[in-house]
């Protein structure tokens, strides 16, 4: 709730502030603030349309979406990141026109609007930052990117008003859309780790497979697999061989993996003479007693 409710205040104070610099770019006749404007209205959409699907990724399971609907706040996290690398290629192409042909800036309407964006943008920042979940990540990094930006402004309207270096400001706005760019892409390849079910970071197997061993009455682990829904619950499935059936060594082994931060665990127990006619077997450790694995493909 708490995550749904900070990107929802990042979106009504992105949204107050791309409306005050539309009527600010009218009253001031700047057709540049106006257009900007619309590009800041276009931020607050996509950061409204994150806060619709975190609030609905809080849905419980149900027949349909029998695992939840947490994907749904990862599909929000990855509309905003895609956003951001569309932004930033943006910047860095119109900076390099600057580049060639430098524009000078009008100093106090710039100044101005650049104070207020500032910040009503490093409050959204703040009310994201640190949160858990991707799609919160994504929404702070959007809010970081647009207090950079105005940094960028403020800083270069006060040295080019009193040295006429027009070139800071594509110079800036380089080195912000780079910094963008590279977290934009970690966040991104982090989206796509998860939607191609890899195994998440902090999960050790080495290390796990031998604290699952370890277990009295354990003889072997294997079909065994991570994953996880929106980068912050996982799951894992694995077939336990034992030497007798026991509720006892299916108990240990939950709190073992539960101590991994593994939040939901599915154990088959196996007994050491019965085969396992899963089609696929990933033997994660050599049994304590023999060296191979009964898994047998379906014919």
């Amino acid at each position: 709730m708490k995550t749904q409710k900070n990107i929802f205040i990042a979106f009504v104070l992105n949204l107050f502030f791309s409306v005050f610099e539309f009527v600010g770019g009218i009253l001031t006749g700047s057709i540049a603030i106006a257009a900007d404007a619309v590009h800041d209205f276009g931020d607050a959409a996509s950061i409204g349309i994150s806060y619709v699907l975190e609030k609905k990724s809080k849905k419980q399971p149900d027949g349909i979406y029998t695992y939840g609907y947490a994907r749904y706040s990862l599909l929000g996290g990855a509309i905003t990141t895609l956003i951001l690398l569309i932004g930033s290629c943006a910047v860095l192409y119109k900076a390099a026109h600057r580049f060639l042909a430098p524009v000078a800036l009008d100093y106090d309407g710039t100044l101005i609007l650049a104070c207020v964006g500032l910040a009503v943008n490093l409050l959204a920042a703040y009310f994201t930052h640190g949160g858990g979940s991707i799609n919160q990540r994504a929404v702070n990094l959007h809010m970081l990117e647009d207090v950079f930006g105005w940094v960028v402004i403020l800083i270069g309207a006060v040295v080019m008003r009193f040295t006429g270096f027009y070139l800071l400001d594509p110079i800036l706005s380089v080195l912000v859309a780079v910094f963008i760019l590279i977290n934009a892409a970690r966040n991104l390849k982090e989206i796509l780790d998860i939607f191609l079910i890899k195994k998440p970071k902090h999960i050790e197997t080495e290390t796990l497979k031998k604290h699952l061993l370890e277990i009295d009455g354990v003889v072997g682990v294997h079909h065994i697999h991570f994953w996880t829904t929106d980068g912050e619950a996982v799951y894992a499935t694995l077939h336990i061989v034992a030497e007798e059936y026991s509720a006892e060594i299916k108990g240990k082994v939950k709190e073992e993996l539960r101590e991994h931060g593994v939040s939901h665990v599915t154990v088959e127990m196996e007994r050491e003479d019965e085969a396992c006619l899963e089609k696929e077997c990933i033997l994660i450790d050599t049994p304590k007693k023999h060296g191979h694995c009964h898994c047998h493909s379906h014919h």
